[in-house]
Parts: structure tokens; C-alpha cells; sequence
């Protein structure tokens, strides 16, 4: 084991206050000051958009649902990850049980899958299946890609108003609830700032709630600008935390009713060096240690969160073997994971996760291993860990006694933390005590840090804005509302996605789609689609290069039926290519045999199919190629539609077969003339970007590629850097090593 960097984190205590008049608590039950402050905010006709930025762990979830729990106040609960809502959905029926309210609110819980399946069991066309469900719900619980598509018309036939389901579902919901809401970019922050500014002018107003231990201070911004009431709840700023030395001022604050957040923490540092499977190669070294953890503190359990899918795979075969002679489980939880899996897999002594596991689920572990992209995600993952003192299992309490984290970190890190600066001073050191605050501080200050694409809003939110406004002046609806409501939607969002140099320019965006449709007519020869808009009013983008998968090695026969892209199938799994006859004729006979409901609609676009043999061990190098020359397409320095493009992978015997189908596809594409590299460190880009290196007729043999390319929502989110890397053009650069990236 490398030289021990590790630190103590103080526990974190929350002030409760005395329960509000009017409100009904369980018996024995407290609100913490956030909590009571946010069901006040929520009652407050002066404020339109409440933020609670209370500390991971410290009852944000029941802010939000306190409401609805005294009163009929429906909720509209939007999460960013499945795994997210699916706990929420437990968490709120069990204070549904708890506070036992006259109303006995209806919770459902809507994902895409599940709104396909729920549509085709009912036979009922989406639309439709969504009011029904909606409807039938005064907490409903859905991803904010479903409330974007909603006000977008993706539900709609083509003779339907525009606001045939988006007048009658946002008049339901008195709250609009948005959780772990910094997990989202530019793009998703733009689209919903669009959205609330359509709601305002067009129904009654409601409260949008935004729930986040670190909100983006771009969106608040951006509110305010647009004149909504905002009201930030922050009980850091307002000294609602204590964070006690030793056990004694612990036992003193409970005394004063102050509730436990956070446990103590032992974190400890582990420098690894920049390669792609550094982390994967010190947890299989250091196997002991996790044997060591569950066997000295019995009833132990404990995660690790990695980057990688392929690498959670790897490791979970080499843990399930190295743990079982002593009959330790082991379980997996990622997006290639299937639904039962994941659901069953927080109950395992050890869970191997990536990020659908690390955006706001709770779950009870006392010992963590983790890897990070950036300050945020460190934080973030972090978070998981000293959150609950107790857990039951067969019936029985199991106390944890201690929580011990191990970061898996990058040298410069620890370095910038540990290591004395040209003042003399190192930020921390090794064996001291520290507050969280200060602790978050200093990560975000020496983390890496990623572009946030402030340009993002200026350019392409308001091709956003465009789509909605236009939407609003249809023939059909226009009388229903306010005199004047597309004129003010089109001022707010004007102004809301204006610059400082000029105001933006509604038309000019029209003007743009309009050149984007021509193009691409004329480059596909028909006189359909927009591509480039169409990415462009997409929520998290398209996915030009998904395939389907199909993994016989999971248990449950639904979850055989899997999408992952084509640049993870290249680098690190080994599969047999299937035929889409092939695929779906199994997916058929799958959902005859065991009676259950496989939705097709995602595999409606998939460039492939193939059957998961294995993942790699090592990842296997490959880059997109060009049959031509790209400098004129990189000279343009402009989003554009590629077509032709294909796969270099010479010891792939099945990329033929991808490529015929691959070169036909119409790809949203951002050229660059500059090797991957370069643009990754120097634009400060974020770990799973879509971009990728490609060669041309000219450089098909070179080992590093002269270009690199974007695509989808990263092709306009590059686009946005564009004056930057053309002043760049021309200055030499010498490339460092950067690990392959997965």
C-alpha cells in the first residue's frame, strides 16, 4: 500500500426546531430547521422557486413531501436516475405509513420503460398512458426527460393541440419537485429554466422545489433574471449544523435535540497513478483489506464506486470468488445491470456500483472504496457513507460502530491537499480532525476542474425557447391563454438566455433551423427531419450509437434484453453479432414464456445487435475513420451532419458488419483539428463525453489520430467553445498521457 494520506471527518448534527402549528408528526418525530423552513417557503404565495441546500443525509426528501403529508398538495417528483426514484418511492410510502394522513395521497413511480410497458398492458398509446397515470396520482414520481418530452409534444398524434397533455397534467401538480438536480449540465438546466418560464405563462403559478446539497448557481441566476421569487434554504450559512469534537459535545447536542447526520469518518487517500485500470489493480491487490472489514466487524457491509462499468464487472467476478469461502455476497448495481439485480444488490455484504448508485440512493454500508471524475462527484460519492448507525437483517439490529472511506485518487490531488504551496502551507494533513464544510471547500478548490459551458445557453437554449414559444402561437391554443402569453414567454426567454453583449434573438434561432433542415435535405436527399434541432430540444441527447445487447448471464430473463453505445461495446466487450430478427424474435418468445412485458421501443433505432459474451480485460484500442478528406469539415468549425462515417478495429472480425450500418447513419458531429488529448485536457472536459479520436484517408495509419469528433448533445456543448479553440489553432502543444478513457 502507497504512503497513508488519511484525515477524520467530524460527525455532523442538525438543529431540529419545535413542530409548526397546524402539523401532525409521528409520535417521538422532529424537524430538523431545514425541514420546517422549507414547508414555510412552500406556503409562501411571495416565493415562486424554493432552494434547500441542506447537507447529504439530512432529511431533504421529507422537506419536499412534508406538505402533501398534512394536506391534498400533489407532488410531481422528478429524479435523475431510475435507481433514485425507485428508493424514493420507498422512502415516501413509508412516511405515507407513518404519518398516516386523512387524504391517503396515491404514489406511482413513471420511467420511460415503465411508461412503455404500462402503455402496451393497457393498450393504450403513450400519451394517453401518461395523463391516465398522472391522473391516477398525487405523487407521481418520474425523471425530468419525461417532463421534458411532455411540454415538447413527444407524446402527441399529429393532429393533437400542442397542449393537450402538458395544460392538463401541470395543472394537477401544486409542486414540482427537482432532486440531486446538480447532477445536470447545461443543456438539462436550459431546458427545464424553458419549461418553468412556459408553466408561468401559461397556468396558474406553482412552486418548483429544487432539492440539492450543492445547487448550480447558473440556474439560480438564470431564475432570477427572469423575475422569479427565489428563496434559498441553507442551514450551513445560517449555522444550523454542529460538528462535535469528541463524544461528549455529541451526547450534549441530542440532549438539546439536535439529530445525527453524519457519523464520524476515517478517509484515507490512495494515490494512483493516471492509467486506465489503476484503481481496478489496487482493489484486486488489496483484496485483504475488504475481507479484513467484513470479518472483524461482523455484520459489516460496504461498496465500491467506480467509473468503469466494465471494471464493476470485472471486479464483481473477482469478488464473488475471492469473498465466497467465506460466504460473503457480492452483488453488482449499474447502468448494464438488470432491474432485479440492482434492486437485490443493496442488500449484499459488498456492492460494486458506478453512478446509479451514487446520485442520492440510501443505503446502509459502513466501509467504502471510491473513484471520482471531478470535486462534485467526490462529494457526491462520499456522501454514501456514515448515514446510518443501524440496519436490520433476518429480523435482527446490526450496529455499526464505525465508517471508513478510501478514495481513489489521482497524484495531483493529493498532492494539492497534502503537500506544502509556494505560502508554505498544505490545505490538510495527514492524521488531523476536520469540519465537512471546510473539507468540501478544499476539494472543490484543488479538484480538477470541468468546463461548465456557460455558452450553452446563450446559443442553444434559446433554439429551446424558439420550439416553445412557436408551440404556443399554434392557431389552435392561442386564444386559450392570457392575452399576450407567447409575447411575454418569447420576452422571458430572451432575456433569461441573453448575454451581456446582445440580447438573444428568437428568430435568428429560426432562421438557423431552418439552414440546418435545407442542409440536411439536401446531404440525405429527402425532405424529411431536422437532426440538428432535434438534438438541440432533446433533453440528454440522442444516442446514434446504441445497440442492443443480449446477456444470457443474467438471472432474470427480462433483464437479458439491454442498450449500451457502440464506442463501450469497441473498448471492452467481446461479443457475436446477432441479426434484429434474431434479437427480437427472443425477445418475443422471452415475453411469451415468462409472461411479462419487455418493452421493443428502445431497441426501435439500434445501429446493431449482438449477444454479451465476456468483458474484456484489457481495453482494446480502435478510432472512428472518414473515407475522405475532414480539413474542409474542420475548417467549418460548426455542428454538422456526418454521414460515411466508420469504425477502424483491424482484429475485430464483426466490424463490417457495424459498419455497413454505421456509415448510412446521420451523425450531429463537432470536428476538431486536434488530437483527443489535447481538446480533452485543454477544454476540461468531463470524463464520459462523447467525443472520440477519427483519422481520414490521410491519417488512417497514423497512432494518433490528427482529429478528434463529438457527437449528439457533446457536438453542441464543444460547439460552444469554438472562438477558444480556433485561437488555439496554432500554438504548439505537447500531449502528456491521459488514460484511456472508458
Amino acid at each position: 500500500m502507497n504512503e497513508a494520506y488519511r484525515i477524520t471527518l467530524k460527525p455532523v448534527y442538525s438543529q431540529t426546531v419545535p413542530t409548526p402549528d397546524g402539523v401532525k408528526l409521528p409520535k417521538d418525530w422532529l424537524l430538523s430547521w431545514h425541514q420546517a423552513a422549507t414547508l414555510e417557503a412552500l406556503r409562501d404565495p411571495n416565493i415562486d422557486v424554493v432552494f434547500n441546500t441542506a447537507m447529504t443525509g439530512d432529511g431533504k426528501s421529507l422537506a419536499g413531501y412534508l406538505d402533501i403529508l398534512q394536506r391534498h398538495s400533489p407532488v410531481l417528483g422528478l429524479y435523475p436516475t431510475n435507481e433514485l426514484a425507485r428508493d424514493q418511492e420507498k422512502q415516501i410510502r413509508g412516511y405515507i405509513e407513518k404519518f398516516q394522513p386523512e387524504h391517503k395521497p396515491r404514489v406511482n413511480r413513471l420511467s420511460g420503460q415503465e411508461l412503455e410497458i404500462y402503455a402496451e398492458e393497457e393498450n393504450l398509446k403513450k400519451g394517453v398512458a401518461l395523463e391516465t397515470r398522472a391522473g391516477q396520482s398525487e405523487i407521481l414520481l418520474t425523471n425530468p426527460d419525461i417532463f421534458h418530452y411532455l411540454h415538447y409534444g413527444a407524446y402527441l398524434l399529429y393532429k393533437d393541440n400542442p397542449d393537450k397533455l402538458w395544460n392538463r397534467i401541470d395543472k394537477r401538480f401544486n409542486v414540482i419537485l427537482f432532486d440531486e438536480f446538480h447532477v445536470f449540465k447545461a443543456p438539462q438546466i436550459a431546458s427545464v429554466i424553458n419549461t418553468m418560464l412556459l408553466i408561468r405563462r401559461t397556468n396558474r403559478r406553482k412552486k418548483f422545489l429544487f432539492l440539492s446539497a450543492t445547487p448550480n448557481t447558473q440556474l439560480i441566476e438564470r431564475l432570477k433574471l427572469a423575475d422569479f421569487r427565489c428563496h434559498e434554504i441553507n442551514p450551513i450559512e445560517e449555522n444550523k449544523y454542529q460538528f462535535p469534537d469528541n463524544l461528549t459535545e455529541s451526547e450534549y447536542l441530542k440532549t438539546q435535540y439536535w439529530r445525527k447526520v453524519v457519523g464520524e469518518i476515517s478517509l484515507q487517500f490512495i494515490r494512483l497513478e493516471p492509467t486506465s485500470k489503476a484503481s481496478e489493480t489496487w482493489l484486486k491487490d488489496n483484496a485483504a483489506l475488504i475481507l479484513d472489514h467484513l470479518q472483524k466487524h461482523p455484520g459489516s457491509k460496504g461498496a465500491i464506486i467506480l467509473n468503469s462499468i466494465a471494471a464493476v464487472k470485472r471486479l464483481k467476478d473477482f469478488f464473488t470468488h475471492f469473498l465466497q469461502p467465506d460466504n460473503f455476497t457480492v452483488e453488482e448495481n449499474t447502468g448494464l445491470s438488470g432491474k432485479k439485480t440492482k434492486e437485490e444488490s443493496l442488500n449484499a455484504d459488498l456492492v460494486l456500483g458506478t453512478s446509479t448508485i451514487d446520485v442520492g440512493v440510501d443505503f446502509k454500508i459502513n466501509f467504502l472504496f471510491f473513484e471520482s471524475a471531478d470535486a462534485g462527484n467526490f462529494i457526491q460519492r462520499l456522501g454514501r457513507l456514515g448515514r446510518h448507525d443501524v440496519y436490520e437483517r433476518d429480523g435482527q439490529q446490526i450496529n455499526f460502530t464505525n465508517f471508513t472511506a478510501y478514495a481513489l485518487v489521482p497524484e495531483f490531488l493529493v498532492k494539492r491537499l497534502f503537500e506544502k504551496d509556494e505560502k508554505d502551507e498544505a490545505p490538510l494533513k495527514s492524521g488531523e480532525v476536520y469540519e465537512r464544510p471546510f473539507f468540501h471547500h478544499q476539494i472543490r478548490d484543488k479538484y480538477r476542474k470541468i468546463n461548465d459551458f456557460t455558452g450553452y445557453y446563450f446559443k442553444w437554449g434559446v433554439v429551446q425557447s424558439m420550439r416553445l414559444v412557436r408551440q404556443l402561437g399554434h392557431p389552435n391554443i392561442k386564444q386559450q391563454y392570457a392575452a399576450g402569453s407567447q409575447e411575454a414567454l418569447k420576452k422571458d426567454c430572451e432575456i433569461v438566455f441573453s448575454t451581456d453583449k446582445r440580447k438573444a434573438n428568437l428568430k435568428a434561432a429560426f432562421v438557423r433551423s431552418k439552414e440546418w433542415e435545407e442542409k440536411w435535405h439536401e446531404l440525405a436527399k429527402t425532405d424529411k427531419g431536422n437532426p440538428i434541432l432535434e438534438e438541440a430540444v432533446s433533453f440528454r441527447g440522442k444516442s446514434p450509437l446504441l445497440c442492443g445487447i443480449y446477456d444470457d448471464k443474467e438471472q432474470n430473463e427480462a433483464d437479458k434484453f439491454k442498450t449500451y453505445d457502440l464506442p463501450g461495446i469497441l473498448s471492452n466487450l467481446e461479443i457475436e453479432p446477432m441479426k434484429g430478427t434474431e434479437f427480437e424474435r427472443l425477445r418475443q418468445e422471452t415475453a411469451e414464456r415468462t409472461d411479462t412485458t419487455i418493452p421493443k421501443g428502445r431497441f426501435k433505432n439500434c445501429l446493431g445487435f449482438m449477444k454479451l459474451l465476456r468483458y474484456r480485460e484489457e481495453r482494446l484500442d480502435w478510432k472512428f475513420t472518414y473515407p475522405g478528406d475532414l480539413k474542409p469539415f474542420a475548417d467549418n468549425w460548426d455542428v454538422q451532419v456526418l454521414l460515411g462515417i466508420q469504425v477502424w478495429q483491424p482484429a475485430n472480425y464483426w466490424i463490417s458488419e457495424i459498419n455497413k450500418q454505421l456509415k448510412k447513419q446521420a451523425l450531429v458531429s463537432y470536428l476538431l483539428p486536434f488530437p483527443l488529448e489535447r481538446v480533452c485536457q485543454q477544454g476540461r472536459l468531463p470524463m464520459h463525453f462523447q467525443i472520440y479520436p477519427i483519422s481520414d484517408q490521410y491519417s488512417v495509419l497514423d497512432n494518433r489520430p490528427p482529429y478528434c469528433i463529438a457527437f449528439g448533445q457533446s457536438a453542441l456543448l464543444l460547439d460552444t467553445l469554438r472562438d477558444w479553440f480556433k485561437s488555439k489553432r496554432d500554438e504548439i502543444w505537447i500531449t502528456p498521457e491521459i488514460p484511456n478513457r472508458d
